[in-house]
Formats: C-alpha cells, sequence, structure tokens
C-alpha cells in the first residue's frame, strides 16, 4: 500500500508540475513560449521562425545566435526602415531586458532560415537551437503553421485572413534581397 501511494504521490507532482508544451523551453532565467515557423514552399530558399522570450532575471542578457540543421545558417533579423524602403537587417544579438518579454514576430524580429535544405512542412516541429550570452544554449521545438500564418494560433490563409498592407508591400519590393526571396516563394503567374 506504501509504494502504491509513493507512486501516486510522484505522479501527482509530476502533472502539477504541467507538461513541457511544444514551442516552450526553459535555460537559466530565461523562458522561451510559443515558438513556431511558417511553412515553405517546395523551392523556398528561406524561412522564419517566431517566438517570445521572457527574462526572469535580476539582469539583462543577450540572444547572440540561433542554429538549426534544416537550413545552412540561421541568423537573427529584424525590418528596418531606410527612406521608403523597408528593409531586413541582420542583427549580431537582441538584448533581452531584465523582467522584460521580447517578441520576434512577423514583421518585426525573426530568426532567418537560410539555405533551407528542405521545405519547412506545417504539422511538423523544427528544434531550433538559441544561444543566450548569460543563460548559454538551449533547443526549443518550434511548430510549423501553415504558409502565411500570423501567429501560433493562426490557421494560415485558408482560414484566417493574413493582413496585407499594400503600401508596405510595395516598400519591401523596393529590397532586392526581399524582392528575390518573395518571388522564389511566389513565382509570378502562380
Amino acid at each position: 500500500m506504501n509504494a502504491f501511494k509513493g507512486t501516486v504521490l510522484a505522479l501527482a507532482a509530476l502533472l502539477a508540475s504541467g507538461p513541457a508544451l511544444a514551442g516552450d523551453a526553459k535555460v537559466g532565467d530565461i523562458v522561451i513560449k510559443s515558438a513556431w515557423a511558417r511553412a515553405t514552399p517546395p523551392k523556398a530558399p528561406a524561412g522564419g521562425a517566431y517566438l517570445t522570450i521572457v527574462n526572469n532575471g535580476a539582469g539583462a542578457d543577450n540572444l547572440i545566435g540561433a542554429k538549426a540543421d534544416i537550413s545552412k545558417t540561421a541568423e537573427l533579423h529584424t525590418h528596418m526602415a531606410q527612406g521608403d524602403t523597408m528593409r531586413m537587417i541582420a542583427l549580431s544579438s537582441v538584448e533581452i531586458p531584465a523582467g522584460r518579454t521580447i517578441e520576434f514576430a512577423p514583421g518585426g524580429l525573426h530568426v532567418m532560415l537560410i539555405g533551407l535544405k528542405a521545405p519547412l512542412k506545417e504539422g511538423a516541429t523544427l528544434p531550433l537551437e538559441l544561444e543566450f550570452a548569460q543563460a548559454g544554449k538551449v533547443t526549443v521545438e518550434a511548430e510549423i503553421k501553415p504558409i502565411g500564418s500570423m501567429g501560433p494560433g493562426s490557421m494560415g490563409m485558408g482560414t484566417m485572413p493574413m493582413q496585407h498592407d499594400p503600401a508596405m508591400h510595395e516598400s519591401h519590393m523596393k529590397d532586392p534581397d526581399h524582392r528575390k526571396m518573395h518571388e522564389s516563394m511566389h513565382p509570378p503567374g502562380k
């Protein structure tokens, strides 16, 4: 009876601690939540991954790198206005201030997966390694959402309308790098 009671108590403690959800991870005082990526067409050269980073510590930390086996490289990127054109800019690090939450989302900060070795397939997961200057390395499983998804709860363009600003699109298309990536993902006439 005592062995049974001990097993029940151990199981109750395990369940109370809560399961690790796909897209969530923790390293030191850093918590990663809701990691996800967009599915890509078959020959897309690049993809994007998004997540939320919470720093529960008393001091700032910096995200200094990312790595994914499915791509040749993974870079930290953001979008920045340069004149009347929005450009993607590679970053060497992203500061995560103490007690703050930093969102990586479409149109802003993101992990750019460059040189995809295979398409990102809806429904699969993508192991994404993140490296922090203080907390160290952690791997999070990013859920791959449909093409056009705008967030971890989004169902993609087929079931939830994607917000599209024609002026922003035109501005993005002035950047030759963005145009090349866009045309590879959306060939003219398709």
